[in-house]
């Protein structure tokens, strides 16, 4: 790759595993910054442009899981990055996350099974037998926040970690509306129902390729009966009593501080 020697020196956002590879110094935590990943004795197995971050190109690249770490460098769950570094810098790290796992993910048609290759004018694979083309993924999944009066709905994943909780969560099927979509998640995971949907926001989630749809949603009806292969435990908490809650930099949380600014605002 060429550099342009005038502009700033790019970052790499380099993937090993499902970790992101950092330098450190103390509890200080940094994407790297460099124009090649020669500079620090690595090989990369694929490498990507991703975009610019305050005027720094940004490139996204995969290693061998076997790879030397220089001394100055550690690897770093990419879920847990946001703890280290602002929103601009993190939805990055998971831009890069996404579109190393779909290369190394669609290395063959999945009509032909022939060899893809790069498409030149696009983000996007070719197959140079039948001419498929693969897009990076994107799989759509609403995240809900339902309220009651002064309380939240939050239940507890067994894949989280112990006593947090968080908004319920869930995929879009086939043939549903983002809507229903809310609706049926609800109902299924803790058999409530919902009314006065409105949509909040977004944010990219990679793991491994969701693109998360946030809303709002009132409570309906009905008594809480919780879907035990998805939820822990499901209960209505005051918002001035909440457990513990996802960080800083995702939709779930910025949801949660949504809803209690808006309580603590009705009550001034």
């Amino acid at each position: 790759m060429l550099f342009n020697d005038n502009k700033p020196t790019p970052l790499w956002f380099i993937i090993c595993g499902r970790k992101i590879l950092v330098k450190t110094d103390r509890d200080r935590v940094e994407i790297p910054a460099m124009k090649s990943l020669t500079d620090i004795g690595l090989k990369p197995l694929r490498e990507h442009y991703v975009g610019a971050v305050r005027g720094q190109d940004c490139f996204a690249a995969e290693i061998s899981e076997d790879a030397r770490i220089p001394e100055n460098m550690k690897l770093y769950g990419t879920r847990g990055m946001f703890h280290h570094v602002d929103k601009v810098v993190f939805k990055t790290v998971l831009k890069a996350l996404h579109i190393i796992e779909w290369d190394k993910n669609d290395l063959y048609c999945s009509r032909c099974a022939s060899k893809m290759e790069a498409k030149k004018d696009e983000r996007a694979k070719i197959c140079i037998q039948c001419g498929n083309i693969r897009y990076p993924r994107l799989s759509p999944a609403v995240i809900v926040l339902v309220s009651r009066g002064d309380k939240i709905l939050l239940a507890r994943s067994p894949r989280f970690e112990e006593e947090l909780y968080s908004v319920l969560a869930g995929f879009v099927e086939p043939g549903e509306t983002l809507e229903d979509t809310v609706k049926r998640e609800i109902k299924e995971e803790v058999g409530i129902d919902v009314g006065e949907i409105r949509y909040f926001g977004s944010q990219h989630w990679p793991f491994p390729d969701s693109l998360m749809i946030a809303f709002t949603a009132k409570y309906a009806g009905g008594e809480i009966s919780i879907d035990e292969s998805e939820i822990v435990r499901a209960a209505w908490f005051d918002y001035r009593q909440l457990p513990a809650i996802p960080g800083k930099l995702s939709i779930a949380r910025e949801m949660i501080d949504w809803f209690i600014a808006e309580r603590e605002n009705d009550k001034q």
